[in-house]
C-alpha cells in the first residue's frame, strides 16, 4: 500500500477548466471520499491518477514516487468502475485471473490470489459461473475481487454502487466498510450519495466544481461545515438557511427570529453583520411553550416510519423539522418552531462561525 499525493492539479477540456489547482493528500491505509455534485470533477480526478486521462497541469505521486507522466499499467493502481466491464465469456475464477495472466503471473501465484479474493469476498461457490449467471451485488463483488487480486498499491472506486439497488447499495457499503478494514489498504473512493461517504470514509474531500471546499471527517464534514455550500449538500433532508442580520444578539430574518445572546462569537464578532443562518432538520423543534423562532403552517409530512418530517410553509420558505414519530399532525396546523442556539450554523462570506 502507499500513500497518494496530488500537487496543484488542473484539467482543461477546451475553454472549460474541470479540475482548478487542486491539491490532496491521502495517508496510507486510508479510505478517502471525493463526494460532490455531478459535474464537479471527482471522476476527472481518479481518471487521472489512474492514468486515463492526461493532467492540464500538477503532479501526482505515489508511495513517494511521481506516476504522473507514466501509463497506466505502470501506476500499480486498481480502478474499479461505475459499469461492472466484466468479460461476458469468462467465468467469475478467469475475470478474477485475466490482469495477472496479462502480466506473466506464474500460475501457482494465479490460483492462490483467485482463492484468497474469492474466499475474502464470498465468492468461492461461483467460480464456475459467467456474470450472466451473477445477480448486480455478485457481479460487483466479482469486479471488486478483480482489482483486489492484482494487489495494487491503490484502489480507485468510481461509484461502483450506483447500478444496484437500495437495499443492495447499503448491503455493499458495509461488505466494503469490512474489506477496508481486513486489508488496510489506502482507498480513494469517488460519489455524490453522502450515505456512502458518510458511512465508509475516514476522510470526506468535497468536492465543487474543481474545488476542494473542505476536507475532513464524516464528524466535522457534518456537524461543522465551512460554507455554505457543504452545509447545504451534506444531510438529508438538506439543511434549512435563511438570510438576515444580526443586531444586539438578536438574529431577524424575513419568517424568523433567533436569540443568540448565548453565543460569545455572535455577541463579540458579528453584531451587525448580513449572515445566513444554516439548521439541521434534526435540530428544529416544536415550541411547547414560550417565544417561537418560526411559525407557519404544515404543508407536507413525511411520514418515514422510524422517523417523521414537518415541511413547514411561512411566506418566506419551506422549514423543514423532524420531529418523534408518534406525535401527529395535519396539513395546515399552525407549528412553532425553535431551535437551541449552539445549533445553529452562522456563515458570513462563505465562512463558518464557530
Amino acid at each position: 500500500m502507499a500513500a497518494l499525493a496530488i500537487q496543484h492539479l488542473s484539467k482543461s477540456f477546451g475553454s472549460a477548466k474541470i479540475i482548478d489547482d487542486l491539491s490532496l493528500e491521502v495517508a496510507d491505509g486510508e479510505f478517502c471520499v471525493l463526494l460532490g455534485p455531478s459535474g464537479c470533477g471527482k471522476t476527472t480526478l481518479l481518471r487521472i491518477i489512474a492514468g486515463l486521462e492526461d493532467a492540464s497541469a500538477g503532479t501526482i505521486d505515489i508511495g513517494g514516487r511521481r506516476v504522473d507522466a507514466l501509463a497506466p499499467r505502470e501506476r500499480d493502481v486498481a480502478f474499479v468502475f461505475q459499469t461492472y466491464a466484466l468479460y461476458p465469456h469468462l467465468n467469475v475464477a478467469e475475470n478474477l485471473a485475466f490482469s495477472l495472466t496479462l502480466h506473466h503471473v506464474a500460475r501457482a501465484e494465479i490460483l492462490r490470489r483467485v482463492e484468497e479474493t474469492a474466499r475474502l469476498l464470498g465468492l468461492k461457490d461461483l467460480l464456475l459461473r459467467k456474470p450472466r449467471e451473477l445477480s448486480g451485488g455478485q457481479r460487483q463483488r466479482v469486479a471488486v475481487g478483480r482489482a483486489i487480486v492484482r494487489e495494487p498499491k491503490i484502489f480507485l472506486f468510481d461509484e461502483p454502487l450506483s447500478n444496484l439497488d437500495a437495499a443492495l447499495r447499503a448491503e455493499m457499503r458495509l461488505e466494503l466498510a469490512r474489506l477496508h478494514r481486513r486489508l488496510g489498504a489506502t482507498m480513494l473512493y469517488v460519489t455524490h450519495d453522502q450515505g456512502e461517504a458518510l458511512t465508509l470514509a475516514d476522510k470526506i474531500v468535497v468536492l465543487d466544481r474543481g474545488h476542494i471546499r473542505q476536507i475532513g471527517t464524516p464528524s466535522e464534514i457534518y456537524h461543522a461545515p465551512a460554507n455554505v455550500f457543504v452545509a447545504g449538500f451534506v444531510g438529508n433532508p438538506r439543511m434549512n438557511f435563511a438570510e438576515g442580520d444580526l443586531d444586539n444578539s438578536i438574529f431577524s430574518g424575513a419568517d424568523c427570529r433567533f436569540d443568540l445572546s448565548g453565543r460569545a462569537d455572535a455577541a463579540e464578532r458579528y453584531v451587525g453583520r448580513s449572515l445566513t443562518i444554516g439548521i439541521r432538520p434534526e435540530d428544529l423543534r416544536v415550541a411547547e411553550r414560550g417565544d417561537a423562532a418560526i411559525t407557519g403552517a404544515v404543508d407536507v409530512i413525511e411520514d418515514l416510519g422510524s422517523e417523521k418530517f414537518l415541511h413547514v410553509r411561512t411566506d418566506a420558505r419551506d422549514w423543514v423539522a423532524r420531529v418523534a414519530p408518534e406525535q401527529r399532525f395535519q396539513s395546515g396546523d399552525l407549528v412553532r418552531l425553535t431551535a437551541a442556539p449552539e445549533k445553529l450554523h452562522l456563515f458570513v462570506a462563505s465562512k463558518r462561525v464557530r
